[in-house]
Parts: structure tokens; sequence; C-alpha cells
């Protein structure tokens, strides 16, 4: 059985704990220990999983193993099989290596890392060590994308509004790298992973704090595709929606209600799919059935399942790089910009 851990256990990492924590109660691994810098926190979350810091970790209470906290990642080389890395971006690389290197697989909240280079440490930490080093872009979990991805053929134009409430959470990040990159991952992913950007063009603003806060992307791809991106962290309200075309078809995705669908004017056949009637004569729209599972849980099931089975990851570190390369380009974009209208 897989032994497990999580690192770094504040807003999200807390999530991963409780995934981690479910699927120990479920048999499908063993949840040894969350480590955080702050100990209180650390003991705290360990403490919602009748966590006994002075027990053993091979120690078996009701068929159920403990789960220790620690202050320090170091100490869990050797202990643990599997870890999720949930630390601010700027300590992924430090924190990463040398745990791939010891042989223990790693997935890593997005983004990747701060930089290429530090993002190239991690591939070749992980191929030293034989380790899966998978990406947590989660939104290539959401229900809405995996009962819409086999749909996907050659897709011209996207309109995508990621918006959100402002919080006290990733400021040490602009917007670009906290919310922007979700969408700039999934419009490579269903673009085609071969197809280039050809153009980027962006503006971005400071708002609340003195990083990028609103930003507006316009992508170019070789395909003739163009994907148009809007992100914000200080809005009034929280929207995650896709809407793309594609020949014959306008598909229209929400992300937060887990909504997909797809119009067109094919006939109808209502012995196999749910079509409901619009306003125009002809126009059908086709809603996707989707599967109700937590994007976040659908993650960790398929980082675990990479482990045991040796393959690759759904989300491997050179998508990761792929999409972190494009959303440093367009960070480069947003500052000429902001030096040609005098923006600061």
């Amino acid at each position: 059985m897989l032994r497990t851990a999580v690192i770094g256990v504040g807003h999200l990492g807390r999530q991963h704990a409780r995934i981690h924590a479910a699927l120990a109660a479920e048999d499908q691994a063993q949840f040894v220990a969350v480590c955080d810098l702050n100990e209180r926190t650390a003991r705290a979350v360990a403490s919602e999983y009748h966590a006994a810091s002075n027990i053993p970790s091979n120690t078996i209470i009701n068929n159920k193993s403990e789960t220790e906290w620690t202050v320090e990642w170091r100490t869990l080389i050797g202990r643990v099989d599997a870890v999720s890395l949930a630390v601010p971006t700027e300590m992924h690389a430090a924190i990463a290596c040398p745990l791939l290197e010891a042989g223990i697989h790693v997935l890593v909240e997005k983004p990747i890392s701060r930089t290429l280079e530090e993002a190239d440490q991690m591939i070749a930490a992980a191929a030293r060590g034989n380790a899966v080093l998978q990406i947590g872009h989660l939104e290539r979990f959401n229900p809405a994308l995996i009962a819409l991805r086999p749909f996907v053929r050659n897709p011209l134009y996207f309109e995508i509004h990621r918006i959100g409430q402002f919080t006290a959470r990733s400021l040490d990040i602009d917007v670009v790298l906290d919310l922007m990159i979700h969408d700039l991952d999934i419009v490579q992913w269903l673009v085609g992973e071969n197809v280039e950007v050809t153009d980027v063009r962006a503006v971005g603003i400071p708002v609340l704090t003195n990083r990028v806060d609103a930003a507006n992307a316009r992508l170019e791809f070789a395909s003739g595709a163009v994907a148009n991106i809007t992100a914000s962290r200080v809005g009034t309200e929280k929207i995650r929606k896709m809407r793309f075309f594609q020949p014959h078809d306008y598909i229209a995705v929400d992300y937060a209600t887990h909504y997909a669908s797809i119009s067109n004017l094919a006939p109808p056949d209502a012995a196999s799919v749910n079509l409901t009637p619009v306003a125009w004569p002809g126009v059908h729209v086709r809603r996707l059935e989707t599967i109700d599972i937590e994007p976040l849980r659908a993650e960790i099931e398929a980082f675990l399942k990479a482990v045991r089975f040796g393959s690759s990851p759904p989300v491997s570190a050179h998508e990761g790089r792929r999409a972190l390369a494009l959303a440093l380009r367009t960070l480069d974009r947003i500052a000429e910009h902001s030096v040609g209208t005098g923006i600061t």
C-alpha cells in the first residue's frame, strides 16, 4: 500500500489532506503525515484526521494508520512513497527536487515552478529518481471537461472568463500564474499539444496588490485557432466559463457548475442524446452527461494510479512546463504593454 503525505497544509493543502485521509479510510493508501512550517497548522490538520504525533507511522489502530505531523519535510524521505506538494510556488523546486531524486513521487500544485529553469531542474530530478511528477492543473479533471474532451475537434475560437473575488491567498504570484494559467493549459490541451502558439498579445494591471490582478490575453495558434482569455482576482462574483467554436459546433462550459453543452444543426437522435430545442428552428442544444466526482479527488486518484502502475501522469511535467512557458510569455507581453502605456 502506498504511503502518502501532504506538504503544505494551507487552504489548498488542507483539501489535499482531506482527500488523502478519505482514500486511506477506503484502504487505497496509507496517509502517513502532514507537513507545514507552521507547527500549529500542522498539528491542527493532523488532528482532523485522528493524528497522534508520538505514534510511529507503521502503527495501526483499528486497522487504520494514524497520521503524523511534522514541520520538516526532509524527515519524510524514506518514510513515504508519494506526496502532494502545496507550498508557495517559490518553494516548489527546492522541495520537489530532493524528493524526486530520492524516488518519491510528487503531485505539485500549479504552476510547476517560478521559472523554466526550475521546471527543468524538477523534470531532471524526476528522471534521475525514476519518479512520477504530476502537475496540479485541476481543471483537466473537471467533470465538464472530461465529458467534453471526446467531442473536441479543430477548435477555432475561444472566449474564456475566469473571475474571482479578492482573497489573501496566492499573493506571491500574479493573476496570470494564479488563475489564467488554468485556461492557458486547457486551450493548449484542446487545440493540440504540437500546435505552436504563434502570437501573444496581452494587457494587465495591478489593482489591489503590486502584482497583476486583472489581465486579458489573445493567443493565436499555427492551426488558425484564436483564444481570448480574461482573468481577474478582483471581481464582485465568481465566474468560470469557456465558450468556443469548432466547425458546425458551438460549445459552452461552466467549470463552476460542471455544465457542458454542444449546440449545432445536426439532426436530433432522441433515442441516444438529450436534445433541448431553442428559439431557432433546427438548432439543438445537447447537454453532456457528466460524472459527479470532485475534481481534486479525481486528480489525486489519477496521480496514485500513475504511481502504482508506472504509467505517465495525465498532466505531465512537460505539459506543466509548457503552460508555464506560455504564462511567462503572456507576462512579458503585459510588461511591454505597461511600459508603452505608462502603467506601473
